[in-house]
């Protein structure tokens, strides 16, 4: 099946914290709904290389589709690659941007009437709030969300309002912070890790992980649910990007 490319013009550039910026992309042509799953990403080609591995740069999809053909991708600053440089120093509002997608298999279970944990650091937290809003803004049933959120300080916490509002409204929905290098009396000083280890040491086949952000936490929440709590290979879930 051949590749489908899009054109969209960034709409809007918010600054969310001091190194991380929303991306709201409208899709051409407009006739035409861009149709995807929560928690799929696209892949941006920028025009910053010969190389499709310096051009092309995958984002999650951070809000639910809603019709309205409007894209928004929420994007950390980094002094590493031709690509973060381009679009934060030379996208601007009005900018016409080239992508491919949506793509990607990690997406909500059929099957809400199961427990789900939510465990995402810094920008990884863009497709659980797609798939957040989706169950909530279309008041989907479900049995339990619990949404686990790690970055350095307070100031970095993203979308933290839209969760906490969701916490007052669900009693089903559970939303904890931690962060490692601030020591804030509303949230969890420490890692993420210190969070789910303690709250779900006991076992249940009624429970799926889902993990996204950086590589290295990742990889300690695999070996910690396997190895350490003993859950199945087949109740973790996670992004690797293509």
């Amino acid at each position: 099946m051949a590749t489908q490319w899009y054109q969209g013009k960034v709409l809007q550039i918010r600054q969310l914290t001091t190194s991380v910026r929303q991306f709201f992309i409208e899709v051409h042509p407009n006739e035409t709904i861009f149709d995807f799953l929560p928690g799929q990403f696209i892949t941006l080609d920028l025009p910053v290389s010969d190389k499709r591995l310096n051009r092309w740069r995958s984002y999650s999809i951070a809000n639910h589709p809603d019709g309205t053909n409007i894209l928004e991708l929420c994007i950390v600053q980094s002094d590493e690659g031709l690509g973060t440089k381009y679009l934060f120093h030379e996208v601007v509002e009005g900018t016409e941007l080239k992508f491919k997608g949506p793509d990607g298999g990690f997406v909500l279970p059929g099957n809400l009437q199961t427990e789900l944990v939510f465990i995402c650091t810094g920008t990884g937290i863009a497709p659980f709030r797609s798939m957040i809003n989706k169950v909530i803004k279309n008041d989907m049933s479900f049995k339990k969300i619990h949404l686990i959120f790690g970055c350095r300080t307070a100031s970095d916490i993203l979308y933290k309002d839209e969760f906490q509002k969701i916490v007052e409204e669900k009693t089903n929905f559970k939303y904890d912070v931690a962060l490692s290098r601030d020591d804030h009396p509303d949230f969890h000083h420490g890692y993420i890790h210190d969070i789910y280890l303690k709250q779900y040491a006991e076992v249940s086949p009624d429970r799926q992980f889902y993990l996204c952000g950086w590589s290295s936490m990742i990889d300690e929440a695999v070996v910690n649910l396997i190895i350490k709590m003993g859950y199945d290979k087949s109740q973790i879930h996670y992004e690797l990007y293509g």
